[in-house]
């Protein structure tokens, strides 16, 4: 059976380019993020803050799933898709354009301003720059927007229109958002590939790396309390491992938690901020279950599980005969975790 899998990430935040770093929290005195120095100034000129973000945890995501070598993409092309999550993403460029307008007519317009004000602008420079001509959207729906971008990504791989599909989810801070979002926004985000798998664990398309993180069930409600209640009750375990949720009233007793809010208000990058955390997770070598969760009040919610893509061999599954060589660390022999069911609504 075919499923779907992380199989790179990508993070830019202050301070912190890894996953296992969103599990320690903001770094104190880290400066703003520098695209330039990450990525080059080739290509940056006229890009709005999120875009040239994007493309930064782009290019990071790429790279960690073996998609993106020293000379370009390494898999055909028109098997990648993108799918974006931002809400606030070219709101600066937008108002930016309306009080121009309103004070010196369209005339006054930059021709190299305008183009940003498209709302798919992310996605679309996204694909350009590092020729992805697969399916191409974005995801602007609120709170679960980066969830449900996760989603969307899930979807196009099942349906068949893609082996792989990079999904980011960034916002910028600057005057318009912060005045949008009542404070500090995140000012930068995370990005993901998630790609096909078998039901071994390995993955379909040539090029692609091996499966670091399971996508399991997906549960949409109408309240947030609805969502944590199914995945509890589908949970083996009675829903411990970790949970990434905005109401810690409804974690289960004896659950770690961990925060993703230090940075300010992550509005469409949360929900891919949650993936990336829970890809730290499973690198540390920890085997339970990642619940990510998003909603509010008065807002629908979305939540899924994920899994480590390995588990500690048991010692009733171990082979009679040990390796020669076993690899150093406190997890040396892993067997694949058993593909997870996945619930869509129709």
């Amino acid at each position: 059976m075919t499923g779907t899998a992380i199989t790179g990430t990508g993070v830019v935040l202050p301070g912190i380019g890894d996953p296992a770093g969103l599990l320690r929290g903001a770094v104190a005195g880290a400066g703003p993020v520098r695209p330039a120095e990450l990525i080059g100034k080739k290509g940056l000129r006229f890009k709005d803050r999120a875009t040239q973000l994007g493309l930064c945890a782009a290019d990071a995501a790429l790279r960690d799933a073996g998609l993106l070598g020293p000379h370009g993409l390494r898999v055909p092309g028109d098997r990648v898709g993108v799918v974006v999550s931002s809400n606030l993403g070219n709101a600066d460029t937008v108002c930016r354009a309306v009080e121009t307008i309103a004070r010196e007519t369209t005339a006054a317009l930059s021709a190299m301003d305008t183009p940003n004000a498209s709302s798919n602008i992310i996605a679309s420079e996204t694909a350009i720059r590092f020729v992805l001509r697969g399916p191409n959207l974005s995801v602007c729906n609120g709170v679960t927007s980066g969830l449900d971008a996760l989603r969307w990504a899930r979807l196009t791989l099942r349906s068949g229109r893609a082996d792989h599909m990079l999904v980011i989810g960034v916002e910028p801070d600057n005057e318009i958002t912060r005045r949008l979002a009542g404070g500090p926004v995140v000012d930068g985000g995370a990005a993901v590939v998630v790609s096909r798998t078998d039901a071994a664990g390995s993955t379909d398309a040539v090029g692609g790396a091996a499966p670091r993180l399971l996508l399991g069930p997906v549960a949409r409600t109408a309240e947030l309390r609805d969502a944590a209640a199914r995945l509890t009750a589908a949970a083996p375990d009675g829903g411990g491992g970790l949970w990434l949720c905005p109401d810690p009233a409804l974690v289960p007793s004896g659950a770690e938690t961990a925060g993703l809010t230090d940075w300010g208000e992550c509005s469409g990058a949360l929900g891919l901020l949650q993936c990336a955390a829970a890809v730290g997770w499973a690198d540390s070598g920890r085997t339970g279950p990642v619940h990510a969760l998003l909603g509010g009040a008065g807002t629908e919610a979305t939540a899924t599980v994920f899994r480590p893509a390995v588990r500690p061999v048991l010692p009733d599954e171990a082979p009679d005969e040990a390796p020669d060589e076993a690899p150093a660390g406190p997890l040396t022999r892993h067997a694949p975790h058993p593909a997870l069911p996945v619930e869509e609504p129709a």
